[in-house]
């Protein structure tokens, strides 16, 4: 690098090294003047006549180093430190004493940091299956492994659902014998499912001769039954029940009625 006298205006050639040793400060060979090197540094010369070098102006913030060229690996020690130190941290483990030694004593809980996250692990799938328990009691794969384990445990799962395998086999409606305003409908019911299942939820709906609703109603178990033995054993595998609604009158429009099982 280059660097100028400012009172001779002398230009000399300078290395890293001197401007290191002494911050900046260089004594002119010429002029015998001290002044700070680094103001004119420059890495090249400007073309010939050459006057002054450019000065740099003085930054209030220093400079960011944005280009790396190398960074040491923790194994190394400053660029410092004593041919001693260094040889004596070239000794040492990359860990210092205090971290080999935290990490030793981790080791022991390694087994019952293992058993709690099984535990926590098996807690949440017991969650999840809770949660989605009614798909679990219906699905036939999953009551194929249930039954037999609830057999042996003495616990009773409850029936299984299905209401596509319920036919509905006759219906009829008429005014009610009894009560004015009223009407009674009746349907026989089947289970075609190799299952008993639980009685279901009725959805009545009574439309005109467009096909527009004009009331609808859903039906309970415990609505259109009285007995909850009966209620509790559901209907049989390929058995047939008759179910009897009472419902109110909702007028001349209605003409026509639907069963819907849910």
């Amino acid at each position: 690098m280059f660097t100028q006298c400012p009172d001779c205006l002398t230009v000399f050639k300078i290395g890293g090294a001197d401007l290191g040793a002494a911050h900046g400060n260089v004594r002119c060979g010429h002029c015998a003047a001290m002044f700070d090197a680094l103001r004119t540094l420059a890495e090249q010369l400007p073309p010939e006549p050459i006057e002054r070098l450019g000065v740099h102006a003085i930054q209030l913030a220093p400079p960011q180093l944005d280009l790396p060229v190398f960074r040491p690996s923790p194994a190394q020690t400053s660029l410092f430190a004593e041919a001693a130190d260094r040889a004596r941290g070239g000794e040492r483990s990359t860990l210092p004493a205090f971290a080999a030694a935290r990490r030793r004593a981790r080791a022991p809980r390694t087994g019952r940091w293992l058993a709690g996250c099984t535990l926590l692990l098996l807690v949440l799938l017991g969650q999840i299956a809770w949660a989605d328990r009614a798909n679990w009691i219906d699905d036939a794969r999953a009551r194929a492994v249930l039954d037999p384990v609830c057999a042996k445990l003495g616990c009773r799962l409850p029936l299984r659902h299905d209401p596509t395998t319920l036919a509905l086999l006759s219906r009829d409606i008429r005014p009610h014998p009894s009560v004015p305003g009223a009407l009674i409908i009746s349907a026989t019911l089947r289970n075609d499912a190799a299952f008993a299942q639980p009685y279901p939820t009725v959805e009545i709906s009574l439309s005109d001769l467009d096909e527009n609703r004009v009331a609808m109603r859903r039906f309970q178990p415990r609505e259109y039954l009285s007995d909850t033995r009966v209620i509790a054993a559901g209907i049989a595998a390929g058995a047939s029940t008759a179910l009897v609604f009472e419902v109110a009158d909702p007028g001349r429009n209605a003409v026509a009625f639907e069963f819907k099982f849910e």
